[in-house]
């Protein structure tokens, strides 16, 4: 859950859109540290990779407040052999306002280039997948 605060709002006293890419990026944070158990600061400065964010799809279908509390949810739509695509919404009472479907890949950040995921954060990811299908492949439903 996360509220909005005035920092979130610009002169229109909604949230400036650039803000939810904050609030999906500490949601994302979260769920690394929280649900696959390895946190950024351990990925970043002990591990040497990184999970930046190749791609994004945003819709935002009404507008949040000051004032608003936002409750995300996270969803893993795919995981492929280094990549990992989510699905993040926010809720407030009731009424979506934000759907986003992003994909992150996990690289080295030694040398940038893409690595495949470690048995011990694929295996905790495979807790929030959407579905899959009877031959193994992930997919979203």
């Amino acid at each position: 859950m996360q509220k909005i605060m005035f920092q979130h709002c610009d002169p229109a006293r909604i949230v400036f859109y650039p803000r939810y890419f904050e609030l999906i990026n500490a949601v994302v944070e979260q769920w690394f540290e929280e649900g696959i158990g390895v946190s950024f600061a351990e990925m970043h400065m002990q591990r040497e990779e990184g999970v930046p964010t190749l791609k994004t799809d945003t819709f935002f279908p009404a507008p949040s407040r000051l004032g608003d509390v936002l409750e995300f949810a996270l969803q893993v739509k795919h995981i492929g052999s280094s990549s990992a695509e989510l699905q993040i919404t926010a809720n407030c009472g009731g009424e979506t306002r934000l759907e986003s479907s992003i994909t992150l890949v996990h690289i080295s950040n030694l040398d940038g280039k893409s690595k495949s995921w470690p048995a011990d954060m694929r295996q905790p990811m495979q807790a929030y997948l959407i579905a899959s299908d009877e031959d193994g492949e992930i997919h979203y439903a």
